[in-house]
């Protein structure tokens, strides 16, 4: 039934509809409607920059299975388009919300505007704006529903007025329904065609070497399961990107490990040899196929994906099945015939052994200052049995897609993009999303520069999480190529001005910002101050000691 409000009520009702439990915004924007969220329940989160409110959108979507949602105003929106890189290239469903300046101030030097639509353009699905009180309701239900079909990802709303205030005043009747399927995603499993299912099981039957790839796709669709049947089924080793890193336990006998740039030597060899490949939900990027190396020229493909536009992207002759992931793959599962490879299985099975017995012996050091590789072990072992990791790019990203295992099926694990410093805000909005569950967060303190400010943010909010900080005083992953560029430069040279930080006591700093924080210098304490962490009822960091410029194990790539 149709009810008279403000377009200020209405954009929170809006919101309620959808079950959007938080918002993260930076000060100033839609402050009528902030207000107007008093009593929707709904969390409103004010950030410290418009990138940390974006990446705890992008958080709160990975952990909740719901569109994020964050706003700022118009002067903001350059910060926050940044930020949408990557949600977009990590296939998150974010709503982005600016405000701008009404039409009758565009073109004229308004007071902080610029064109907001270049901005997003290549970080967004949708950009649209809302101009009059008329238009929200439709506008902001198609941002939900770009956000959570096909690829989910990022959308753009700009709101009339530089605070997006210029029509939240205004008054009209509404009767606010949300589209039910859009308040999660995947909002929708398309069931793949029987043709090209046919196809696939045919590949199947023709192969001897099959191995099954989970990327991002795969984790979106919860195909974790359906790809476990499957290969048992057909007796092909799973590998994962680090996308997909927690679809099957580190245990599982079909699970051979991460591949990839940032995966495992050994995960990367049973690539190349195989001689048929089932991306599931994979764009095939550079890092998923070792710089487009792996797998070999000639090798059978089967790509499944809810984006066509995928399918085939960087192979030709591919059998595509478009359709949600977990849908397809217990399609193929249903019609395909049970396979024995057990010479395969014991190749791959080598491979995999020969990297964690040669790994162990770095994850097993008891050297002072710590080796990273060994805090991935303890973290392994101390790990709660539901627990979330979100780790950053760059070697945070490497050392704990490579080296922190998961041994229980509840825990999962999300990592940037590619921003640095993403994961910290990102684990914020991951325990927004996620507010039962334990959220622990694994950067450098190179990443971890980036947002200390939401320290504040994690105190005033009583958002605990856990967060661990890999501080060796470098940015160490560009170091190779560095000392590459001064290879002809001789010393003593000011190399360590393009890499190096002062000693910094990230404790002393949460701490002063009313958080838990402790040192940890030795592999044997870190159990202690991790179990302090979590007993704590505030937010922790826990700044780890580890060796100067540790380099981490890069994998093997074919030549």
């Amino acid at each position: 039934m149709a009810q008279k409000m403000t377009g200020a009520r209405l954009f929170g009702q809006i919101l309620k509809s959808y079950g959007v439990s938080h918002l993260f915004f930076m000060d100033a924007v839609l402050r009528r409607a902030l207000a107007e969220m008093e009593d929707t329940g709904i969390h409103r989160i004010l950030g410290h920059s418009e990138k940390a409110v974006a990446y705890m959108a992008d958080g709160y979507a990975r952990t909740s299975g719901k569109p994020g949602v964050c706003m700022a105003q118009s002067v903001g929106a350059a910060n926050l388009a940044a930020a949408m890189q990557d949600p977009y290239l990590g296939h998150s469903p974010v709503i982005a919300i600016t405000g701008r300046h009404v039409n009758t101030m565009q073109y004229r030097n308004a007071y902080q505007e610029v064109d907001h639509q270049p901005l997003f353009s290549a970080v967004t699905k949708m950009h649209a704006k809302i101009e009059a009180l008329e238009q929200m309701q439709q506008v902001m239900r198609q941002a939900f529903r770009e956000a959570t079909t096909g690829t989910p990802r990022p959308v753009h709303l700009d709101m009339a007025g530089y605070a997006g205030d210029a029509i939240t005043h205004l008054t009209g009747e509404f009767n606010v329904l949300a589209d039910e399927a859009h308040t999660r995603y995947p909002a929708f499993r398309p069931a793949p065609n029987s043709t090209a299912v046919l196809r696939a099981v045919t590949a199947i039957k023709a192969a001897s070497r099959p191995i099954i790839i989970a990327d991002r796709g795969a984790t979106i669709s919860d195909a974790g399961a359906a790809i476990a049947k499957l290969a048992e089924k057909i007796q092909a080793p799973v590998l994962a990107t680090p996308d997909a890193k927690a679809i099957l336990l580190e245990n599982h006998p079909m699970f051979f490990g991460t591949m990839g740039l940032y995966g495992r030597s050994g995960g990367n060899h049973i690539v190349h040899e195989a001689d048929l490949v089932i991306y599931c939900g994979s764009n095939t990027s550079d890092h998923t196929t070792g710089n487009y190396k792996m797998p070999k020229d000639g090798t059978a493909i089967i790509q499944i994906d809810i984006d066509p536009v995928e399918i085939g992207r960087n192979y030709s002759g591919v059998i595509g099945v478009q359709a949600d992931v977990r849908t397809a793959v217990d399609a193929i599962t249903g019609s395909a015939e049970p396979a024995k490879h057990d010479a395969w299985l014991a190749q791959a099975r080598a491979h995999t052994e020969a990297w964690r017995i040669e790994t162990e012996k770095i994850r097993s050091s008891d050297a002072v200052p710590m080796n990273p590789g060994r805090l991935c072990k303890e973290l392994t072992e101390l790990l709660p049995k539901d627990a979330i990791l979100f780790a950053d790019t760059g070697f945070a990203a490497l050392w704990t897609n490579t080296m922190v295992y998961f041994n229980h099926p509840a825990q999962r694990y999300f990592r940037a993009a590619g921003s640095l410093g993403w994961s910290f805000p990102a684990s914020l909005g991951g325990k927004c999303g996620a507010p039962d569950k334990p959220v622990v967060c694994f950067t450098g303190d190179g990443g971890f520069y980036y947002h200390l400010p939401e320290l504040e943010t994690a105190r005033r909010r009583k958002i605990k999480t856990v967060t661990i900080v890999n501080n060796n005083q470098c940015l160490a992953q560009g170091l190779k190529n560095l000392g590459i560029a001064y290879s002809n430069t001789p010393e003593p040279n000011r190399k360590d001005e393009c890499f190096e930080f002062l000693e910094t006591d990230f404790a002393q700093i949460a701490r002063a910002f009313g958080c838990f924080g402790v040192v940890v210098e030795k592999p044997q304490d870190f159990k202690k101050a991790f179990e302090q962490a979590m007993a704590s009822d505030l937010p922790a960091v826990i700044d780890c000691r580890t060796e100067f410029a540790s380099q981490a194990p890069m994998p093997w790539v074919p030549a």
